[in-house]
């Protein structure tokens, strides 16, 4: 009879001559901006991957070889689905025939500022209900420290596998930029912890079979804690030059001038730009997990509070400025037609998840303004109820008392667009180097 160290390491081998042969089945739960180019990357090195998500259209749409990820593009995901390397599934059974699976769910905030886990929870659940032998599992879902081994392991071992010896859990924050033609999923560094030796082992070799650089780390809650160091170091120094924009306001010194003047120096200084506000999924959230988490062992994060009110005022500061340029040529916002250039969260790509530019459209709303919007990348969206669609940019500058650019897409001929304008409140130093009466710089 085998010792459960032979067990151990006969389960492991076996895995590690699937993932080294390339006859792993690979399984990636959560199809959206991070599921989905993670699963391409592993059916081109040669992997047949499944993935799973709940949304059936999703499914379909996946299923047809029409990649709804802007940063995959048809040409390499539609060859990948007719060779069946590539499919998709809301059937969760197929979790008992899969040697890896990822979790790649949304972790979101929860209006009081603590983690909504339901989605990462829901994902243990199932796959739990298809524990067998031999499985990897990683999470991938930005979290709080200590989800991995606190949430997901005891779901996974209620059947009676234990972990490092039956199947292997660890954690690999994603990094995925949305829109970055240089870092994309094949090239940025992973991360990976797992629970046991074994565990970060495993994890590490899979991840080297598609990706070009694999970092292990001592455990999960060190791979945790990277992920909300890297965007919690963004939000801060987000918050330092937003606070430093309302000073330069107040003092009438060009604060986008000062940054540039203060990058010339080669050491001990990185340039970071002030907004109309955080947006995505990472850097207006990730930051208030490690706060919520730091609360339960008796430490308050006043940086990352104090940040968080900072970069969470700016849109009001946007409207202020605003009304102000308004008031200057004898206008209010209440009956003003206000039209907001860039609704995406980020430059060139089609996510509004947390954009600032859906606050300024609804606090714009509030105090009376017609608003409109132009956005190459957002065809339409919701604010307040009230549904937009995307107007002809260039007739509906002119149009417009007042057009404020929130996201400075790239391919646009700004200085037509002042040509146009009466007015134009820029949050993004798109106009640098013009000069017009009709610009109020954020």
């Amino acid at each position: 009879m085998q010792t459960s160290e032979q067990q151990q390491s006969s389960a492991a081998n076996q895995l590690k001559e699937r993932l080294l042969q390339k006859k792993a089945r690979v399984g990636v739960l959560g199809l959206g901006y991070v599921g989905l180019p993670l699963a391409v990357e592993f059916a081109h090195a040669g992997f047949e991957v499944v993935g799973i998500d709940v949304q059936q259209s999703k499914v379909d749409q996946f299923n047809s070889g029409d990649s709804y990820v802007k940063d995959v593009k048809n040409d390499v995901f539609k060859p990948l689905v007719d060779s069946g390397k590539l499919r998709a599934t809301s059937d969760f059974s197929v979790i008992q025939d899969l040697d890896t699976i990822d979790i790649c769910v949304p972790t979101p905030l929860r209006k009081t500022k603590d983690p909504d886990m339901s989605y990462v929870i829901a994902a243990s659940d199932s796959i739990a209900q298809h524990m067998h032998p031999g499985l990897l599992v990683m999470l991938e879902s930005t979290t709080y420290p200590g989800t991995t081994d606190e949430l997901v392991l005891p779901k996974l071992q209620a059947g009676g596998l234990t972990v490092g010896k039956d199947f292997f859990l660890c954690f690999s924050p994603e990094r995925v930029d949305p829109g970055n033609p240089k870092y994309q999923t094949s090239n940025i560094p992973k991360v990976v912890g797992g629970i046991t030796p074994a565990c970060t082992e495993l994890g590490a070799l899979f991840y080297k079979q598609a990706l070009d650089t694999v970092v292990p780390v001592s455990s999960t809650r060190v791979a945790e804690m990277v992920k909300l160091l890297e965007n919690t170091f963004r939000m801060i120094n987000i918050g330092l030059v937003n606070e430093m924009a309302l000073m330069c306001d107040r003092m009438n010194i060009n604060v986008w001038e000062v940054i540039d003047a203060a990058a010339t120096k080669p050491f001990g200084f990185m340039p970071f730009y002030p907004g109309p506000g955080l947006g995505g999924h990472c850097i207006p959230i990730d930051p208030f997990y490690l706060s919520w988490k730091s609360k339960e062992a008796g430490i308050e994060a006043r940086f990352i509070e104090l940040a968080g009110y900072v970069n969470g005022r700016m849109p009001e500061f946007v409207v202020e400025k605003i009304q102000e340029a308004l008031n200057n040529v004898s206008k209010s916002v209440r009956g003003s037609h206000v039209h907001v250039l860039g609704t995406a969260y980020k430059r060139d790509i089609d996510d509004v998840r947390e954009s600032p530019a859906l606050d300024i459209l609804l606090l714009l709303q509030r105090r009376g303004a017609k608003i409109t919007y132009s956005d190459p990348f957002v065809p339409s969206l919701n604010v307040d109820s009230t549904q937009l669609t995307s107007q002809d940019m260039f007739t509906t500058v002119g149009a417009a008392d007042c057009v404020v650019i929130v996201t400075d897409h790239s391919g646009i001929d700004y200085r037509a667009v002042l040509d146009r304008s009466k007015l134009v409140v820029d949050t993004r130093n798109a106009l640098k180097g013009l000069s017009s009466d009709k610009i109020v710089r954020l």
